[in-house]
């Protein structure tokens, strides 16, 4: 199981300003610290913590953030709608698209995602596969 996945950040209140305009809606709390951001599932009583977490950073070697080609981070929501809702959420803060809210041929018929790019350029994807919802074929 992934425990944690870090992204890195040169402007951590543009990345706050991207993050937060999604993740508290999936269930995630942000705790700030001078080390950057801390997005995390909260725990439930009498249960291990919901991982993974995601921190937003600078990077440790002091070099500028790059994002990862080929590294995509993706964040599962309730419904298409919610999916569309945080893209739309995302852009407005600051996030770039890479790919509007949708059903994509090469994946299953009910696998809806919108794909962004935060303000450091690393890509997220936010999808929905919720069979009870209406599919790519209808």
């Amino acid at each position: 199981m992934i425990a944690y996945v870090t992204v890195g950040a040169d402007d951590i209140a543009r990345a706050k300003r991207f993050y937060s305009a999604f993740l508290p809606a999936l269930g995630y709390e942000l705790e700030e610290g001078p080390e950057g951001l801390s997005y995390a599932l909260p725990e439930q009583p009498g249960q291990s913590a919901a991982l993974p977490d995601f921190y937003v950073k600078p990077p440790f070697d002091g070099h500028p953030a790059t994002a990862g080609n080929g590294t995509m981070i993706a964040f599962e929501a309730r419904n298409q709608k919610q999916v569309r809702d945080l893209h739309s959420a995302a852009l407005a803060a600051g996030g770039f698209d890479e790919g509007q809210p949708g059903f994509r041929d090469a994946y299953g018929p009910h696998f809806y995602v919108g794909y962004l790019r935060d303000p450091q350029g690393n890509k997220i994807a936010l999808f929905s596969s919720d069979p009870d919802e209406p599919g790519r074929d209808g």
